[in-house]
Order: C-alpha cells, then structure tokens, then sequence
C-alpha cells in the first residue's frame, strides 16, 4: 500500500486542489477516481510531499506509485465527504493553517530557493577552490598485534622482505578483521582521519618504508606506506547540491531574519514567553523548540 498520512490530512490536501478551480490546459489528467481527474499538477504535489519516502525507484515505478497515492488520497477525501467530515470549526482551522504552509513553501521556493542560480553556486565553488590548499594523502597497510614482543617478532620478520610478506603476515597475524582478509591494507586517507598515534607515525614514512612497532589505544601496530599523492579536489557536479543546499540555508536565515525585525511579534504563551524575555537578555533571539 502506497504510504498514507492521516486521514484528516489526506482529505484536507485533496480537498485544496478542488478548491483551486478547474484544472488548466497544462494539468493533463492521468487518471479520474469516479468522474475527478487526477493531475500532473496533482502529481507534482505528491512527490514533494511523500517524494522522500519512495527511495531510489525506478522513474516508471515511482510515477505508478506517485499516481496510486493520489487515487487514495482521492478515495479517502470522497469517504470523508460522505461522512460529513468536509465542514466545522477543526475543518476550518485545518484549512487555515494548510494555506498558510502552502503559503509558506510557495514563497520559500520562489523567493528563497529559486533565487539561488547554479552561476552562484559555480562561483562560490570557484572562490572556495582556489582557497584551498592541497592536502596530501597515504595509502598505508598495517598489522595489529597485542604486544610490543609480538611487533617485534613481526618486524624482524619483514625487514629483509618484500610487500608480499607484509600482507601475508597480516593475514596470518593482524587482530583487525577489517583489513586482516586484505592484507592489512587501509586505501588512502588525509589527516584527521586515524587516531594520533597512528596518524603521526603513518605521515613521516617514505613510501615502501615500514613503521617501528606503534601503540594505540588498539594495541600495536606495524604501518607501511604503499602511496603518497596530493588529494584530488571534488569536482563541481560532485558538490553543487550540497553548496546550494548551503545557500539555500542561508538565504532563509536572512530572509526569516528581516522578517522578524520588521513583525510584531508577542508571545502569549506564559513559558514561552519566559523563555524568549531570557533569551532576549542574554543577546541571542528566539529559537524555534
């Protein structure tokens, strides 16, 4: 079964289509429930609202299940019409508070996110980038042991050897069932990515040099360094959505920001209001719970 909300919800959301008036030349009905069609626009709402909910579906499956939703939401708002559900004092005050979230998403898309353009994005990027410094990486391989005798033994053993021997004595030796099956290798990784110990060690071996025994809150370590190189930078396609989900963010804070310093707002709520004169004495501002 399609996910549903509660049945007040489902019937408050159809309900508000119909209320908008007859669908346009561009709301290409792809389905009616007893004579009502169901919409692109329709379709459109659906996946913004329940889009999240449906994974990675195939763009056909999802469209089916995007559709079958509304023919329920059709379904239950016609149930709850019958049942006289569709009028009163809760009915009304349902409605006024799902216009003023309509209200909200459609200036928050148009006025907030929608003036946030992809050149933007691209030139934040840029700036960003040509900040950043290049950050260099190691691919390293290790060996786990209890002991320092046991590090020792180990390290006698490889040190006239060659990387086979290494990753064959992790295999036989190393306590870490993560890398033990491969040899004890750990891929790359930059600064700030192991514990201190390890870390410091791993970064002043040469390539192909192999660590003294190292002692972690783990145990004891051997480490080889099998690469070093310079960290490739992301691309912008790899981050875009993430920079303009940032943007985005901070568009809002302002916007939302402006909009308060011009409102009167008085809070009537005896704790909350508490809250917010403390708040208020403290330097900060309210802050939604």
């Amino acid at each position: 079964m399609i996910p549903t909300r509660s049945l007040a919800a489902l019937c408050l959301a159809v309900m508000a289509l119909a209320m908008a008036g007859p669908a346009t030349a561009q709301d290409k009905p792809l389905a009616t429930v007893n004579g009502k069609a169901i919409t692109e626009a329709d379709l459109k709402f659906a996946e913004e609202e329940i889009g999240s909910d449906l994974g990675s579906l195939p763009p056909a499956v999802r469209r089916r299940a995007l559709i079958e939703y509304l023919v329920e939401h059709q379904l239950l708002a016609e149930a709850a019409t019958l049942q006289k559900m569709d009028a009163g004092a809760e009915m009304d005050r349902r409605m006024l508070y799902l216009k003023r979230k309509a209200l909200r998403d459609t200036y928050f898309d148009t006025a907030i996110k929608g003036s946030v353009s992809e050149a933007e994005a691209r030139k934040a990027f840029d700036t960003q980038i040509a900040r950043t410094r290049p950050e260099e990486e190691i691919k390293a391989s290790h060996i786990l042991v209890e002991t320092e005798a046991q590090a020792k033994e180990l390290a006698a053993s490889i040190a006239h050897g060659d990387a086979k021997t290494f990753a064959e004595l992790a295999r036989k030796s190393s306590k870490d069932p993560g890398t033990r099956d491969d040899g004890g290798t750990l891929g790359y990784f930059a600064r700030g990515q192991m514990v201190p110990q390890f870390e410091e060690a791993a970064f002043k071996l040469a390539k192909g040099e192999v660590s003294r025994p190292i002692q972690t809150q783990f145990g004891w370590h051997l480490i080889r360094v099998d690469d070093r190189r310079q960290k490739k930078l992301p691309d912008f396609q790899e981050v875009k959505d993430r920079i303009v989900g940032s943007m985005v963010h901070q568009k809002a804070q302002g916007v939302v920001a402006e909009l308060r310093g011009k409102a009167k707002i008085d809070y009537l709520d005896a704790e909350v209001k508490r809250q917010v004169d403390d708040e208020k004495a403290a330097g900060g501002r309210p802050k939604p719970q």
